[in-house]
């Protein structure tokens, strides 16, 4: 029934016992995902699909025209969208790609503190079709369909404690993982290797350096990790009441 499903999804799910083992154990989860290669290496594409979401959401606020969205087996991507080549539109859509993960994952650790994960995983299920269809190529199909089937099974078959275990280790990884390719990003460009790198058409558009626009990004994620954190695991500390 349609009243039963909306009573579902805007309900407030009751928390698991010992709460602070998924908690910690999602957040130690996520950092090693991140932190060792080889798993970096294909998770990695979570942190480009909200990357390149974040372009595009950006870009049709801004009166942009989307014309598509590409993402590469080396985790890279691309979106493309129509309109001035210059002004505020432009720079706020290449400015939108490195922030939209750990913001991303900022609003998730909010919604996970009001209990509405169930929430949180179907706005990630009706989110990734509709980028779906801006996708141009095959892996970002495959990307796409995986990221959204992964969601779906647990939405639907996984048990409540397994929901909160996979929604806090997802906010975690968006949050901790959201830090890491702007480092990628310093790296590379100190070696010439990305000419074309958002904070540098950032940096040819405003006249300021494109190493200020990568403080930018890092600021907005460390800033997004620390207040995702503590909204997190705030009520770990004495004193502090969870919601």
């Amino acid at each position: 029934m349609p009243s039963d499903f909306l009573d579902r999804l805007f309900s407030t799910q009751p928390e698991p016992d010992r709460l602070e083992l998924v908690v910690l154990g999602a957040a130690l989860l996520a950092l090693g995902v991140v932190v060792y290669r080889p798993t970096w290496r294909w998770s990695r594409n979570v942190i480009t699909i909200a990357h390149e979401g974040g372009h595009a959401v950006v870009a049709l606020l801004s009166g942009r025209r989307l014309q598509g969205i590409r993402l590469h087996s080396d985790t890279s991507g691309l979106t493309v969208s129509a309109g001035r080549p210059t002004g505020p539109g432009m720079i706020m859509t290449l400015l939108a790609g490195y922030p939209a993960a750990p913001i991303v994952g900022l609003i998730g650790a909010v919604m996970l503190t009001a209990g509405r994960i169930t929430l949180m995983l179907t706005f990630a299920l009706v989110m990734l079709p509709l980028m779906l269809v801006m996708i141009r190529n095959l892996f970002g199909v495959l990307s796409v369909v995986t990221v959204w089937a992964a969601v779906f099974l647990v939405v639907w078959y996984a048990s409540d404690l397994w929901q909160w275990v996979f929604a806090y280790t997802l906010v975690w990884f968006l949050l901790i993982g959201g830090v890491r390719p702007v480092f990628e990003l310093h790296r590379q460009r100190a070696r010439g290797r990305m000419p074309y790198s958002d904070a540098d058409q950032i940096g040819r558009l405003t006249r300021i350096p494109p190493l200020a626009w990568v403080g930018v990004f890092l600021t907005v994620a460390v800033v997004a990790l620390v207040a995702g954190g503590w909204l997190l695991a705030r009520w770990l500390l004495p004193g502090v009441d969870a919601i």
